[in-house]
Formats: structure tokens, C-alpha cells, sequence
């Protein structure tokens, strides 16, 4: 079972000392450090750790925010280190330890949480284009052409008048744009 640890701060006058000597008493081997606004999504030296999880590893942090600032990226990187068949342990946190029952059941229940969530958010956004549907929004990329244009290409299309390309060109779109009006 390796140790590796994960240290990080928000800005470059921030030390880490406090946290290295930390994962250090802990019993890390191997700390991946950065000095990166937690917030940003590319933190190369936590994919480094990531990528270099085996099965049997323990990923250890100071305290719980140096892992993720969310709910949902630290459950997405809970679920990344369980896969990879490794465990986490918060220093500053002695509930998140998936190496024992409490912390595996405590982190389960967060993910339940977490999808239960993510249910009422679809629930709620599918209600609300339901009725905007209904109310007559149309989803999708903006029409390039008006109404009017619209139907008048398909008068100039029924009527053979001229190949769909010199129909598209006279309103500044393709040929494929005119091909698309009449449907399938």
C-alpha cells in the first residue's frame, strides 16, 4: 500500500509547507504539489496522480477542499480513485476515509445525494422546455433565413425556377440550407 499525497494552493504567495509536512507525518511517499487556483479545471499534478494510481493505494490530502471544490468534481475524483482500486483519506476530515466502513458508507450516501440532485435538476429543466415548447420556443441554432425567406425558397423551389445553389446564393446560405427546407 503506497501513500501519495496531494497538496495544493490558490496563489503563488500561498505556502505549503503546513500541508507537506502533514502528508509527510502521514506517511506519504510521494506528494503531487501544485500551486493553482483550485476553481480551474486543469490541474496537471492531480492528473499526474491520478494517472499513476494502483490498486491498493491511499490518496491523502490535508483537508478535504485540497481535492475538489464541489461537491460533484470531489465526488467525480472519489469515483476516478475507487476505480482505479485505491482508497482517500482527508487528514483534516477522519469522516472521509474510504479505507474504513464509515468512510465508504459516508461517501456513498454523498453520491446518492448527488444523483438525486442531478434527477431533480433534469426533472425540473425537462417541465420547463415542455412548456416552452408549448409556448412556441424553438430549440436549436437560430433559422438563417426569416419566415417570409423560408417560404418564399420553397416557391422558387416548387416552381423549378433555379438550382438550389443559386436559390441559396441569392439568400447567402447553401445550397444544403435550401435542400432542408422542404424536410425529409
Amino acid at each position: 500500500m503506497t501513500m501519495i499525497g496531494y497538496a495544493l494552493v490558490s496563489t503563488q504567495d500561498q505556502d505549503l509547507n503546513g500541508q507537506l509536512a502533514a502528508l509527510k507525518g502521514a506517511g506519504a511517499s510521494t506528494v503531487f504539489k501544485e500551486k493553482v487556483s483550485g476553481v480551474k479545471g486543469d490541474r496537471p499534478q492531480l492528473a499526474k496522480l491520478m494517472k499513476t494510481l494502483q490498486p491498493g493505494d491511499v490518496v491523502i490530502v490535508a483537508k478535504l477542499d485540497r481535492l475538489g471544490r464541489s461537491t460533484r468534481e470531489l465526488l467525480n475524483l472519489l469515483h476516478q480513485i475507487d476505480e482505479a482500486g485505491a482508497a482517500f483519506k482527508s487528514l483534516g476530515d477522519p469522516l472521509f476515509d474510504t479505507t474504513t466502513s464509515q468512510g465508504r458508507l459516508l461517501s456513498t450516501m454523498l453520491a446518492a445525494f448527488a444523483s438525486f440532485e442531478r434527477d431533480l435538476i433534469r426533472e425540473r429543466t425537462g417541465e420547463g422546455r415542455k412548456r416552452a415548447m408549448a409556448a412556441g420556443v424553438h430549440f436549436g441554432p437560430k433559422f438563417k433565413l426569416s419566415d417570409y425567406q423560408r417560404a418564399e425558397a420553397l416557391k422558387r423551389r416548387a416552381a423549378g425556377e433555379e438550382s438550389l445553389a443559386a436559390i441559396g446564393q441569392s439568400y447567402g446560405v447553401s445550397a444544403a440550407t435550401i435542400s432542408r427546407l422542404a424536410g425529409p
